[in-house]
C-alpha cells in the first residue's frame, strides 16, 4: 500500500474517450468505495459525457496528501488533455496519445508506490494503431513500460481462472509461437504470483493441449508430445504444481475444475469463450507478472452502447473490487 494514504488508492484509465469506459467510470463513482478511486483522463470529456448520461458527478482535483475514500457521487481526477473533443461512439484517432499517456501516467504511478493498483477501462487497439503508434494490447504495453521480461494475461471470475499462453496474435502464428522456453517462463509466473498476488498456498495449474483431444496420441499434431509435455515436466522438476496437456474440450469438467486453481490455454480463443460463456460481464483481467497490481475489464470499446446509458459496469466494479482483494493478500 502507498505510504501517502492509509487507505488503498486505485488509479483508473478511462481508456478509448469514444467508448463506454468512461461510462463504467462514472457509474462506479454513483457508489462508495473503500478506497480512494483516481482518474486519469480529460476532465472536459468526463463531465460532457456525465451530462449526456444524467449523472451528477463531482470531479475534484486529485489531492496526493487526501486519505479520504471515494463517497458516492464524487470522484478525484488528473486531467489529461486530448487533442480534440470527444464524442460517444465517435473515435477519433488523434486522441490517441491521450489515451496513452493517460495509461503511462497511471503506470508510472504504480511503480513509484503513489498509487497501490491500476484499474484500466478498455481501448481499442485499431484506433491507437490508426495514429501510427503500434500498440497490440494493455498487457503488452504495460510490459514494456515496466521492463518486465514475461507477463502473463488472466481471466478471472469467482473460482475459475484462465490465463493465456499467446495473446493478441494471428490464430496461425500460435504454433509457432508456443515453446517449452515459453511454456515454463509463463507457469513460473503463474505460480509466483497465484502465491503472491492470490495467497494461495499450493497452486494447482492444468495446462490445456494445443490440437484437438491434445493431439490425440500425434495423430493430430505433434507438439502436445513434443512441445507441451516436456516443458510439463521440467516445470514439475520445479515444484510447480502442474498438470496436462488436457484436451481442451473436456478440461473444464467438475472434476478437474474442482482441482484446479488456475487454467492455462495455448491462445486466446481457446480457453476464453468458456469464462466468458460463464461469467461474461463478472470477469476480470488481471496482469501477471508485473511488478504492480493491473485489473481490468472483460470486455471491449462497445462504441454502440457508449452514451446510451445501457451500458453495464459491473466488470468495471469487479476489477475494482479484485483490484482490492489483491492489494489486501499481500
Amino acid at each position: 500500500m502507498s505510504t501517502s494514504s492509509k487507505i488503498p488508492r486505485l488509479a483508473i484509465s478511462a481508456g478509448e474517450p469514444a467508448g463506454i469506459g468512461p461510462d463504467v467510470v462514472l457509474a462506479a463513482a454513483l457508489r462508495d468505495w473503500p478506497a480512494e478511486l483516481v482518474v486519469i483522463a480529460d476532465r472536459g470529456m468526463l463531465e460532457a459525457r456525465a451530462q449526456l448520461l444524467g449523472l451528477q458527478v463531482d470531479l475534484r482535483p486529485y489531492d496526493a496528501e487526501s486519505e479520504s475514500p471515494s463517497c458516492a457521487g464524487s470522484l478525484s481526477i488528473i486531467h489529461e488533455p486530448l487533442a480534440i473533443n470527444a464524442r460517444a461512439a465517435i473515435a477519433e484517432s488523434a486522441n490517441a496519445a491521450g489515451v496513452l499517456a493517460a495509461l503511462k501516467r497511471t503506470t508510472l504511478g504504480c511503480i513509484s508506490g503513489e498509487f497501490d493498483a491500476m484499474v484500466t477501462a478498455p481501448v481499442n487497439k485499431a484506433v491507437i494503431a490508426d495514429s501510427g503508434v503500434p500498440f497490440s494490447g494493455h498487457t503488452e504495453y504495460l510490459a514494456e513500460l515496466t521492463g518486465s521480461d514475461q507477463v502473463v494475461m488472466l481471466l478471472a471470475a469467482k473460482e475459475l481462472r484462465v490465463a493465456l499462453a499467446t495473446t493478441h496474435i494471428p490464430l496461425a502464428s500460435v504454433p509457432a509461437a508456443i515453446d517449452q522456453n515459453l511454456l515454463l517462463d509463463v507457469l513460473r509466473v503463474m505460480d509466483k504470483d497465484l502465491r503472491s498476488k492470490f495467497a494461495i498456498a499450493s497452486p494447482q495449474i492444468s495446462v490445456l493441449g494445443l490440437n484437438p483431444h491434445a493431439g490425440e496420441g500425434g495423430h493430430l499434431g505433434m507438439e502436445d508430445l513434443e512441445v507441451i509435455a516436456p516443458a510439463l515436466e521440467q516445470a514439475i522438476s520445479e515444484g510447480i504444481n502442474v498438470s496436462g496437456p488436457w484436451p481442451a474440450d473436456t478440461a473444464f469438467n467438475r472434476r478437474l475444475s474442482t482441482e484446479t486453481d488456475a487454467y492455462l490455454a495455448m491462445y486466446h480463443d481457446q480457453g476464453l469463450p468458456v469464462l466468458k460463456f460463464a461469467s461474461f460481464g463478472a470477469a476480470v483481467n488481471i496482469t501477471l507478472g508485473l511488478p504492480i497490481i493491473r485489473t481490468s475489464v472483460d470486455h471491449g470499446t462497445a462504441f454502440d452502447l457508449a452514451g446510451t446509458g445501457k451500458a453495464d459496469p459491473s466488470s468495471f466494479f469487479a476489477a475494482l473490487e479484485s483490484a482490492l482483494g489483491l492489494i489486501s493478500a499481500q
